[in-house]
């Protein structure tokens, strides 16, 4: 294959937040298509950027109809294709955020507001749990992992009252991607993330690598 012309591969990622980590960048694109590098550019001034190049060209066009414009964490991403190489970066981020944004609060996303999530697809990702749960509440924290009952995820919210809602709202509700659908359980769990990752969590590539062999 021709990839003498990377720039059609290749898409800019702009206004992403200061804390943002390679994975999170993989898993807003991974669903676009095959993807053979991801360069994050955190500088000491906001925002921090990203080049993410796929195996197709219209993968990079889907990303860019799909994601430009995509509110990420208080956010408002900017998704075009790379016109100047690597080394390009937009006037909307060189200048200030585009749509505005707020930043993260605090060292550390974790709360004591968690819930359970059972039943998941496989297919789940942690972006998608979190805008499915934030429907009904202030998400500080999600994550999917794998145990011997499938596909489960946990969720963190800012408060009580949102935590409690969710747990009656949510239960029992339609999950769903571009991939797939489900019903699915929420509970509250008294757990500690840290337990949670020691006993179940795995890391994503890994996941991800194995739910493309089953």
């Amino acid at each position: 294959m021709d990839r003498s012309n990377r720039s059609s591969y290749t898409v800019y990622v702009g206004n992403l937040p200061d804390d943002i980590r390679m994975r999170e960048v993989e898993d807003l694109f991974y669903k676009y298509g095959p993807i053979v590098d991801i360069d994050l550019k955190i500088p000491p001034r906001h925002p921090s950027y990203a080049f993410v190049e796929f195996e197709d060209s219209l993968d990079a066009e889907d990303a860019v109809e799909g994601r430009d414009g995509y509110k990420f964490d208080g956010y408002r991403l900017r998704v075009e294709f790379a016109r100047g190489g690597r080394g390009y970066l937009s006037s909307v981020d060189r200048y200030g955020s585009y749509g505005g944004g707020s930043s993260r609060t605090g060292a550390s996303r974790h709360s004591d507001y968690r819930v359970l999530i059972t039943g998941l697809p496989s297919s789940a990702s942690w972006q998608d749990l979190k805008d499915h749960m934030r429907q009904v509440g202030d998400v500080c924290f999600s994550e999917v992992y794998l145990d011997r009952n499938g596909v489960s995820g946990i969720v963190d919210y800012t408060n009580y009252d949102d935590m409690k809602y969710a747990i009656r709202k949510l239960d029992d509700s339609l999950f769903r991607n571009a991939f797939s659908r489900a019903y699915i359980r929420v509970m509250q769990s008294l757990a500690s993330y840290e337990s949670f990752y020691n006993r179940h969590l795995i890391d994503l590539h890994f996941y991800f690598s194995l739910g493309s062999t089953i």
